[in-house]
């Protein structure tokens, strides 16, 4: 983690600081733009990107080309780069899905983030970025970028704080967990793995306050609601406070231990994530930016309510107090 004063982070927090904060990122490059992304469908990023290319900008851009469900976002932001003359590719087909937000801008600053390049994601849902300008993070996102571009084996340097899937970040997450001493502040929308499952119960057995904002059964899928709904029970049994996001729809991806540090990334807490997907995440304990984060997630926890999740089995009750299915907002 970044503890030199000279390792500049800061948070961009949705939808507070809108898509205006990444549009700026991507106006002030004047050298290269690298990005994978999962989903874009902003017309107003695309025209950013384009613009980069105009002023000479070196712009390659990564689409994820389906979700696991075999929905392909992307393929009109990709004619549309393409056709303009940018450089444009799938991502590496040696995952499944790349889930993974990163932006590079000039070799300077990285960008991680658990939001996609979508209009919802800056207007309707609870999103975090990352951005630093420590060396080795900028070098190692750009390193990643590079060999799924050009299909090549990535081995992380795991001494720089970034947490990748699909070898490392089960691992990485558990023993964030496991060094807690006092709290616990979990903002996650899935709980689809065990192993995380027992560590979450474990810190709350050994007297950590546990805290987990969740977003209900929404936008989590079918294969994944029983596992959800399960490990929210069992959770609330152990003694964690479970409330459910309300004022907005919860996409973040967070993990806060004892106020001190933090864990925010594209990564779900899903097997899916940890096994076979590409994924990356950023731990932080860069003062403003856990200040940040823990104001953000106070915040919603405070206009939350507590959420008691249904018996997987009890159809009936899966829709009490939901918001209505949203074709757009799926978690991957």
């Amino acid at each position: 983690m970044d503890e030199h004063p000279a390792f500049q982070q800061r948070l961009l927090v949705m939808p507070e600081d809108g898509i205006e904060a990444v549009v700026d990122l991507i106006d002030q490059a004047r050298e290269e733009l690298r990005l994978k992304l999962f989903k874009l469908e902003s017309d107003a990023l695309q025209q950013a990107l384009l613009r980069a290319h105009a002023r000479g900008v070196v712009v390659r851009v990564m689409l994820n080309p389906r979700t696991s469900g075999g929905v392909r976002w992307n393929d009109q932001a990709f004619a549309r780069l393409q056709s303009s003359g940018l450089e444009v590719s799938w991502t590496s087909d040696s995952f499944p899905v790349t889930h993974e937000t990163s932006m590079v801008v000039d070799s300077q600053l990285a960008l991680i983030a658990t939001f996609d390049f979508s209009d919802q994601s800056f207007s309707e849902t609870r999103d975090y970025a990352v951005l630093s300008a420590s060396a080795p993070v900028v070098d190692q996102v750009r390193a990643g970028f590079d060999a799924d571009w050009n299909h090549t084996f990535f081995e992380p340097d795991l001494g720089v704080g970034l947490v990748w899937s699909s070898f490392h970040s089960r691992r990485q997450m558990a023993r964030l967990l496991d060094s807690a001493e006092r709290s616990l502040w979990i903002q996650h929308p899935k709980f689809v793995d065990a192993v995380i499952l027992d560590r979450i119960i474990s810190a709350r057995e050994r007297g950590v306050k546990v805290r987990v904002l969740c977003g209900g059964k929404h936008g989590i899928s079918d294969r994944d609601i029983s596992d959800t709904f399960a490990s929210l029970r069992l959770m609330e049994r152990s003694g964690v406070k479970v409330r459910r996001q309300k004022h907005l729809q919860l996409h973040a991806k967070l993990i806060l231990v004892d106020g001190a540090c933090a864990l925010v990334g594209s990564m779900s807490i899903d097997r899916s994530a940890f096994d076979l997907r590409r994924e990356l995440g950023i731990e932080t304990d860069v003062p403003n930016v856990v200040a940040r984060l823990k104001d953000a997630f106070q915040h919603d926890w405070d206009l939350a309510r507590k959420y008691r999740a249904p018996d997987p089995l009890d159809l009936s009750q899966h829709e009490k107090g939901e918001r209505p299915a949203h074709p757009h907002f799926v978690h991957e």
